[in-house]
């Protein structure tokens, strides 16, 4: 009871800021959809830190972002926060009928497999490869691909001839770069690159996730390389690789 209070006055402090407040006043779908995206990836910054109180506050500014569009969307007659909501639970009911009926599952793959085929009859999808956004980062794009594939049964069982696949592409790369042909070469390292992601999804490994640690140990990495130089009155610019490369082996060393 005291979450829908709580929730009925976030809805009500919404409606009065958009009345009153001139920028709110002036916001569109199309002008709140930079903040949508800048929020979600924020959210997602907490998740990667284990930032609790973070994730807290981020998930109330993607909260937010919702409320807005759906007021935005009912004052232009489309539709309504409840609308989204009445969808929500009748999808949820839907696509989860080894729990609101009498379907039965022996796996999680069995779950997701039954997700896949409901919503590709429920949304009239010609493929089960539909509805994967070209919007999303490509190694993100990749993983969701296959794993809509792997979910009707379009996967190796075990990670071995991914191994193989991936030893198939190299060789086809090494020949491409041989040819000098840059389309060859890019699309061979595309190629390289869709296995590995395979490598990643048939380890349970989220690709996505194991590139942003790297990104970030890396930043980490390299701003305490240049705080190391900075101590030793160097300029990184003035630098070669083999003083860099020092300096890199030493931060790397203090990491323990």
């Amino acid at each position: 009871m005291e979450s829908v209070q709580t929730f009925a006055k976030l809805i009500e402090i919404m409606n009065r800021i958009r009345k009153e407040c001139p920028w709110d006043n002036e916001q569109t779908h199309d002008s709140l959809r930079q903040y949508f995206i800048e929020e979600t990836y924020e959210a997602i910054e907490a998740l990667d830190q284990k930032d609790w109180g973070h994730l807290k506050k981020e998930l109330g500014d993607v909260l937010w972002q919702i409320i807005f569009h759906s007021i935005i969307a009912e004052e232009n007659r489309i539709f309504n926060l409840n609308d989204v909501i009445c969808e929500l639970n009748d999808k949820m009911i839907n696509r989860h009928p080894h729990v609101f009926g009498d379907t039965s599952v022996n796996s999680a793959a069995d779950v997701e497999q039954n997700w896949e085929t409901i919503k590709k009859r429920d949304e009239g999808k010609k493929s089960y490869l539909d509805g994967v956004p070209k919007s999303l980062p490509a190694l993100l794009r990749a993983q969701n691909l296959q794993r809509k594939a792997a979910a009707v049964g379009f996967d190796w069982p075990e990670i071995e001839p991914v191994w193989e696949k991936l030893r198939e592409e190299e060789t086809e790369f090494k020949s491409a770069l041989l040819g000098g042909d840059k389309n060859e070469i890019e699309a061979e390292l595309g190629d390289i690159l869709f296995t590995w992601v395979n490598i990643t999804r048939h380890l349970k490994i989220n690709a996505e996730d194991a590139l942003r640690s790297a990104n970030r140990k890396f930043e980490n990495r390299f701003k305490a390389l240049e705080k190391k130089i900075k101590t030793e009155n160097e300029e990184i610019s003035n630098l070669n690789i083999e003083k860099l490369d020092h300096y890199w082996k030493k931060v790397k060393l203090e990491e323990g």
